[in-house]
């Protein structure tokens, strides 16, 4: 098959939107129990539901079930394009496990940092967000609290002092509803999550949907969609983590990245923007014409000492109206695979892997060695609720949240 899209049916327990919090907690009393199976996600067919071929549409492949009691409505889906590219996503917290994409002598390799079996995403240590949609809202707000026409919300502090990632069971931990769609150029997952008002201390019932696409140009577009009937903040973005010579390959310090960015946040102590928008000439944070990762990352520099790296928020320079704009590419040497990541938000959070540290073993076997991998989150600024001259993160009842992230491969 040149494109297709396999799903993986996981178990019995009802899910669809507006559950997912339920499912989200039952989750977390399955780590704490230890209830999952060791079977794992399982690789291999059962069975075909029939061929495809020209455009005609892709087959839906039943897969090995995952042996847990009473368990959410979770699916691994396989999508695949006519170059042999493929993505796998899975509806518990819109990961997406893998991307296999050519090198520059066309053989395939997994670029994204992951896990084979849903247990390891729910047991492992410091929950790195690997590959999910974080929300509902990315990235960190001070002193985990915020207000809104006088009200003030107040939000789990999850990460210090403050709230990191939408809380503690923020859309990384739900349950999202899924369906497949293709024609002849693209295959896509469509999911769609209600976050009920209060939910982790957000108000407002937000209804979510997150498109994920695979075409023919080796392009992975993500789409997120959202509307509120309570004024909310709203910042969602994608936390894969990539290492272009592929996943549990050694570190990421000799990828070359260009950041489209003049300017980045500062942080203070607690990773917290200063609300200082900081010239990245002369910085180590200069990403304007592309260097090594590594190159820099050593300097004696107060902000990376601060990261423990580069996990820094940049101020995407401005781009043609109506028009993506080039955010961020990336080559790595040895393969020849490139990355380039075009974007309607205004920033892109660069996260250079600083916090794993060989713990964790992903699908290859090898451990997640320090700066094993690397983020692109495309976003709004961390703490904009709190900080008036950052752009707004706000969404009204009547407005719709619109943004799209373009993920392109190639190899040179």
């Amino acid at each position: 098959m040149s494109r297709g899209i396999m799903a993986v049916k996981r178990s019995r327990l009802r899910a669809g939107v507006g559950t997912g919090r339920l499912a989200a907690a039952f989750l977390a009393t399955l780590m704490l129990a230890g209830a999952c199976s060791s079977s794992g996600w399982g690789m291999t067919e059962e069975g075909s539901a029939g061929e495809w071929s020209g455009q005609s549409r892709p087959t839906v492949v039943p897969r090995e079930d995952i042996q847990v009691e009473d368990f959410s409505s979770i699916k691994l889906y396989k999508l695949r394009n006519a170059k042999g590219m493929e993505v796998h996503i899975t509806n518990y917290g819109a990961i997406i496990t893998a991307i296999l994409v050519p090198d520059r002598n066309g053989k395939l390799g997994d670029v994204a940092l992951g896990y084979h079996r849903l247990e390891d995403y729910l047991n492992a240590p410091d929950k790195p967000y690997f590959g999910a949609v974080v929300g509902r809202y990315g990235n960190r707000i001070a002193g985990g609290q915020f207000t809104i026409d006088g009200r003030t919300y107040s939000l789990a502090k999850n990460n210090g002092p403050n709230a990191l990632h939408g809380g503690n069971l923020g859309f990384d931990k739900v349950v999202w509803e899924a369906t497949e769609r293709s024609d002849a150029e693209q295959s896509q997952v469509v999911l769609k999550y209600t976050s009920r008002d209060g939910e982790e201390g957000y108000p407002g019932n937000l209804q979510v949907q997150v498109t994920y696409t695979l075409n023919d140009a080796n392009q992975i577009v993500v789409d997120y969609v959202a509307t509120t009937d309570q004024a909310t903040p709203v910042n969602l973005t994608q936390h894969t983590y990539f290492n272009l010579r592929g996943e549990g390959n050694g570190d990421i310090l000799g990828h070359e990245l260009m950041l489209n960015a003049a300017t980045f946040t500062p942080v203070d102590e607690t990773l917290i923007p200063t609300g200082e928008l900081a010239p990245v000439t002369g910085t180590p944070f200069d990403f304007q014409t592309a260097k090594p990762i590594g190159r820099d990352i050593g300097q004696d520099d107060a902000q990376l000492k601060i990261g423990g790296g580069y996990d820094h928020n940049f101020v995407l320079k401005p781009g043609a109206a109506g028009q993506l704009n080039l955010a961020a590419e990336v080559y790595e040497p040895e393969s020849g695979r490139v990355l380039t990541v075009h974007t309607s938000e205004p920033g892109i959070q660069f996260y250079c892997g600083n916090f794993l540290d060989g713990r964790l073993r992903g699908k290859s076997g090898q451990p997640y060695v320090n700066r094993g991998g690397f983020c692109l989150e495309t976003q709004h600024f961390p703490d904009s609720p709190n900080q008036p001259n950052f752009p707004s993160t706000l969404l009204r009842p009547g407005e719709t949240y619109e943004t799209r992230t373009v993920f392109s491969f190639s190899a040179r």
